[in-house]
């Protein structure tokens, strides 16, 4: 096994979205560490401007290794104008890394711009960043990685915001479609992967709290597991955390897909009649 993707190389170019904070932030950091050229996307503002200054002070190059581009990308044609500036200026692009979300909560029958945000950031951003950056990645020739971030959320869908979980899937969906596509196109040096987080202590799931629960990773724990997972050439980067091993999110992953194999209701992780069958599957029983 390699210690380390071939798109991973210095001089070569990443791009991260939502990388202001958590998981992307700890990414960015982590490609300019390697040598590589960085650019940091995420909405104009004060954490975006502390972010590059953070990822610069870490590269060897300084600011002629890292660009921050302020982009909504929720916006489709903000997305090709970023294309754009970064071909303009680092010349291609070595990896993309989809890593943006929101998480405002949602009800079924909530307020429609909660629905309207979660899908258009969590799902459409991570669509159509890839349909604008992925052509010239295949073209180049040279090794490439496309990683969509995730969520076991869009894999078990557990009740309590469904916006959220629909986007999550639809991410799931279309990494998978991607791959598939990527490896039927002749010449095709790119690849593309869904990372997974479990609990990782972020701005996204910190809810007021200070300080990491115990059960949490950092972005950094995640983003280590990231790279092992690319260098192994894993497809499904389906990270544990300190609370849940990855035998038990492979038993809840099971339990779901029991759903429709064994005809019962619908989340019935989490129906009256089946939480007791449940939590005796997860021991083994």
């Amino acid at each position: 096994m390699a210690d380390h993707h071939p798109a991973f190389a210095r001089s070569q170019v990443a791009v991260v979205t939502g990388a202001a904070s958590g998981i992307g932030l700890a990414a960015a950091k982590r490609f300019a560490k390697i040598g590589m050229s960085v650019v940091l996307v995420d909405l104009e503002g004060d954490r975006l401007a502390k972010a590059f200054d953070e990822v610069v002070a870490l590269a060897e190059d300084g600011v002629e290794q890292v660009a921050s581009i302020p982009t909504d990308v929720a916006d489709r044609e903000a997305l090709e104008a970023l294309e754009r500036a970064v071909i303009q200026r680092f010349g291609r692009v070595h990896v993309l890394m989809n890593n943006a979300g929101i998480q405002p909560g949602s009800a079924i029958f909530g307020p429609q711009a909660a629905w309207d945000n979660v899908l258009a950031v969590n799902l459409m951003s991570v669509v159509n960043d890839t349909r604008t950056f992925g052509p010239a990645m295949i073209a180049h020739g040279e090794p490439a990685a496309i990683i969509n971030t995730g969520s076991k959320q869009g894999i078990t869908t557990p009740p309590g915001d469904p916006a959220y979980n629909v986007a999550k899937a639809g991410v799931k969906v279309f990494t998978e479609a991607v791959q598939h596509e990527l490896r039927n196109t002749e010449n095709c040096a790119v690849s593309a992967h869904l990372l997974i987080p479990g609990f990782v202590f972020t701005g996204l799931t910190s809810r007021g709290r200070s300080e990491k629960p115990d059960a949490a990773w950092t972005s950094e724990q995640t983003v280590d597991f990231m790279m092992d997972s690319l260098a192994r050439g894993d497809f499904y980067i389906l990270c544990p955390d300190n609370d849940v091993d990855r035998a038990t999110d492979e038993k809840r992953v099971l339990w779901a897909a029991g759903d429709l194999i064994e005809n019962r209701p619908p989340l019935s992780r989490w129906h009256p009649d089946y939480t007791g069958k449940f939590e005796a599957y997860l021991k083994g029983e």
